[in-house]
């Protein structure tokens, strides 16, 4: 069981990872919001608190990986990866964009954390 404060973290990380990625999608100008949104909630749970993660060392052996099928997820993905430090926050607006590493599904070989 989780006390308020490990709550109140887990609610902080959706509720930014759901700006962020509204953000994201405001700057491309076109997107799949409920796709994104659907999926905000269990990132936050699972990046937040569940899974075993290192930002600063993305390819670590003991880290566990998380399966995303659903492509329309990935603006929701990118913005918990930046959050949590894997990228900076500023390279979510390149969403989509030419050269981008945040190409609109997620893709391991452009994205770091991204497996």
């Amino acid at each position: 069981m989780l006390c308020q404060k490990e709550l109140n973290q887990l609610e902080k990380l959706a509720i930014e990872t759901r700006l962020e990625t509204l953000k994201e999608i405001k700057k491309l100008g076109f997107g799949h919001i409920g796709g994104a949104m659907s999926i905000i909630e269990t990132l936050a749970v699972l990046y937040g608190k569940v899974m075993k993660i290192n930002p600063k060392e993305p390819q670590w052996v003991e880290r566990d990986w998380l399966v995303v099928s659903k492509g329309h997820a990935g603006p929701a993905v990118y913005a918990a990866l930046a959050l949590k430090g894997y990228f900076p926050i500023e390279e979510l607006i390149t969403l989509n964009k030419p050269k981008t590493n945040l190409p609109s599904h997620c893709d391991r070989n452009k994205t770091i954390g991204i497996e």
